[in-house]
C-alpha cells in the first residue's frame, strides 16, 4: 500500500510516519494504568506497601522487633511496580521493531497501520476511546483492562497543524478518557 503523506489533508485524513521507541509504549502503558482496574489495584498496593514499610521502619528505629527482610524487599516491590510500564514496553518494542518503520493513516472511517511486513486496519468500534499525552495519542479497546491499544506518536506527523486535525478526528469518533 502506498500512502501519499500530506496530500490528503483536505479530505479529513491525517498521516503519520514513525519508528516506534520504548517511550511510546511506556507512555501508552502508563496512561492505561491511570484508568483501568489493574492500574487502580497497583496504586493501592504501592500505598499499602509504603505504609507497611514506614510502620516496620518506625518499629526498627524505636528498638522494637522489625523484619529486615521486609525493610529490604518492600522498597524493591514498589520500584518494580513503578517500573512495570517501562519494563513491559521494552518487551513490546522488541516485537514492534521487527516490523520496521510504521506508517499510519487516520480518517473518520478508522485507522490503517502499515509496516514493512504487515498491514492492519482498525475501526473505531474496536478501539472506541483514547488518551492524549504531550507526545502521543493512544487508542484503547473498551474491555475493562484495555488490553488492545494503538500508539500514534505526535513526532510522526509531518506538520504541527496535523496534531489539531488528528485530535479533531479522534474527538468526532472516540471518547476521550
Amino acid at each position: 500500500m502506498v500512502m501519499n503523506m500530506g496530500q490528503d489533508a483536505g479530505q479529513g485524513v491525517v498521516e503519520l510516519a514513525y519508528q516506534p521507541v520504548v517511550g511510546d509504549f511506556a507512555g501508552a502503558l502508563r496512561e492505561r494504568r491511570r484508568f483501568n482496574r489493574a492500574g487502580r489495584l497497583q496504586k493501592v498496593a504501592v500505598v499499602l506497601i509504603a505504609i507497611a514499610w514506614v510502620l516496620n521502619l518506625a518499629t526498627a528505629v524505636n528498638g522494637g522487633e522489625s523484619h529486615t527482610f521486609l525493610l529490604i524487599w518492600m522498597p524493591l516491590m514498589v520500584a518494580l511496580l513503578l517500573l512495570q510500564p517501562w519494563l513491559t514496553a521494552r518487551q513490546v518494542l522488541k516485537t514492534a521493531a521487527r516490523n520496521g518503520a510504521y506508517r499510519a493513516t487516520v480518517s473518520d472511517a478508522g485507522l490503517t497501520v502499515v509496516t514493512e511486513h504487515s498491514s492492519t486496519s482498525v475501526g473505531f468500534a474496536a478501539q472506541p476511546r483514547y488518551r492524549e499525552t504531550k507526545e502521543l495519542f493512544v487508542l484503547y479497546s473498551d474491555d475493562k483492562n484495555a488490553t488492545c491499544f494503538t500508539v500514534l506518536p505526535k513526532r510522526g506527523l509531518a506538520n504541527p497543524a496535523d496534531v489539531d486535525r488528528l485530535r479533531g478526528i479522534l474527538d468526532r469518533n472516540l471518547t476521550r478518557v
